[in-house]
C-alpha cells in the first residue's frame, strides 16, 4: 500500500504540469486568418494546412480572408487578439519584414507585436528573361547587362513588390544599371515581360515556370540560398553575386504574450503538418518548399530579414504604391 506522503510525490508532477496543458487546451474553432484574398498561395497554403490541423488540435481551424492595406488590415487583426491559441495569423515576409518601411504609417509592429510560431515554406522565386535577351546562363546576363547600362528594362507588380526588391538588390550588389517598369499587378508583368517589351523579371515560379516550359521565358537562377529541388542544375544568384538572397517566405504567428507552452505546441503541430507526405507534395507542386522551424529559428529569421529589408528599402527611397 501507497503511503500519503509517496501518494503526494507521486501527485506532485502532474499537479505542476496541469497549467502547462490547460495552456495549449483548445475549447472553440481556431480562427486562421489570411491577410490577402482567395486564390493566392497564402489563401491556399491555409486551406491545405487547416483540416489536419484541426485534426491535431481537436478543434476545427476556420480560414478567413481578412484584405486589405497590403495585408495589414488581417495582421491588426491578429495583433490585437488574445493571445490564447485561438486566433493565429498566416503571414509573410512583406507583411512583417518590409511594410514598416515602405509604409510611413503602420498599425502594428511586425515584430514585436507578433508570437512567431512556425516558419511554414518559401515560395520558390525565379529570375527570368525574355529570349531576346543574348544570355543564356547568370554570369552571361551580368556580363551583358554591365557592358549595356540601361538597356535592360525589369517588370514588377508595383513599388516595393518583392519583383521589385530583387531586382533592386540585384542592382545594388553588382552595380548594374537598369530601368524599373512599374505594373499594377503580377499579371501584367509577366505578360508583358513574354511579350518582351520588358526583358527581365523576378517572381515566384507559380508565375514563371509555365512560361519557362512553353519557351517564352528563360530562367536564369533561383534567389534562394540554396538551389531548387525540382531543378537542381539551375544556380542561385547568389553563385555569382556572393550574397545576394531573396527567401519569399510564409510564416504562422500569433498576437504578442502567447504563453511559451501553448506557442511550442503550435510549432511541433504545425511542423508536423506541414512535413506530412500529401501537404508536402501538394506544396511543392506549387513552388512552395516547406522548411519547418524552431520558434527561436523563426524569430531570429524575423529580426534579420526585418532589418535587412528596411535598411534596403529606406536606402533606396523607395515607397509602396
Amino acid at each position: 500500500m501507497i503511503s500519503l506522503r509517496r501518494r503526494g510525490l507521486l501527485a506532485a508532477p502532474l499537479a505542476i504540469a496541469t497549467p502547462a496543458l490547460a495552456q495549449t487546451a483548445f475549447t472553440r474553432p481556431i480562427r486562421l486568418v489570411i491577410p490577402w484574398a482567395p486564390g493566392g498561395t497564402t489563401d491556399i497554403l491555409g486551406r491545405i494546412v487547416a483540416e489536419p490541423l484541426g485534426q491535431a488540435l481537436g478543434q476545427p481551424v476556420v480560414v478567413e480572408n481578412r484584405t486589405g492595406a497590403s495585408g495589414n488590415i488581417g495582421s491588426d487583426l491578429v495583433a490585437k487578439a488574445v493571445p490564447d491559441g485561438q486566433t493565429i495569423l498566416f503571414g509573410s515576409m512583406s507583411t512583417h519584414a518590409m511594410n514598416h518601411a515602405l509604409m510611413r504609417t503602420m498599425p502594428f509592429d511586425g515584430v514585436a507585436d507578433f508570437t512567431p510560431l512556425s516558419m511554414l515554406g518559401f515560395a520558390v522565386n525565379t529570375m527570368v528573361v525574355h529570349p531576346s535577351v543574348p544570355a543564356q546562363t547568370l554570369g552571361e546576363f551580368i556580363a551583358y547587362a554591365r557592358a549595356n547600362p540601361e538597356k535592360i528594362a525589369y517588370a514588377s507588380a508595383g513599388p516595393g513588390s518583392t519583383n521589385h526588391l530583387c531586382a533592386a538588390l540585384f542592382e545594388n550588389m553588382t552595380g548594374i544599371r537598369m530601368v524599373h517598369v512599374s505594373y499594377r499587378g503580377g499579371q501584367p508583368a509577366v505578360t508583358d515581360t513574354v511579350a518582351g517589351q520588358t526583358q527581365l523579371f523576378f517572381s515566384a515560379a507559380t508565375q514563371t515556370m509555365p512560361h519557362v516550359e512553353g519557351g517564352r521565358l528563360r530562367l536564369l537562377a533561383v534567389t534562394e540560398a540554396a538551389r531548387w529541388s525540382r531543378q537542381p542544375t539551375i544556380p542561385t544568384v547568389g553563385e555569382a553575386v556572393p550574397g545576394y538572397e531573396m527567401a519569399v517566405w510564409y510564416g504562422a504567428f500569433g498576437p504578442k504574450g502567447m504563453a511559451p507552452a501553448l506557442q511550442q505546441r503550435l510549432n511541433a503541430e504545425l511542423n508536423r503538418v506541414m512535413t506530412l507526405p500529401e501537404v508536402k507534395d501538394r506544396l511543392a507542386g506549387m513552388g512552395v518548399e516547406v522548411a519547418p522551424e524552431s520558434t527561436d529559428a523563426f524569430a531570429q529569421r524575423l529580426r534579420a530579414d526585418a532589418e535587412k529589408w528596411g535598411a534596403l528599402i529606406r536606402r533606396l527611397g523607395i515607397e509602396a504604391s
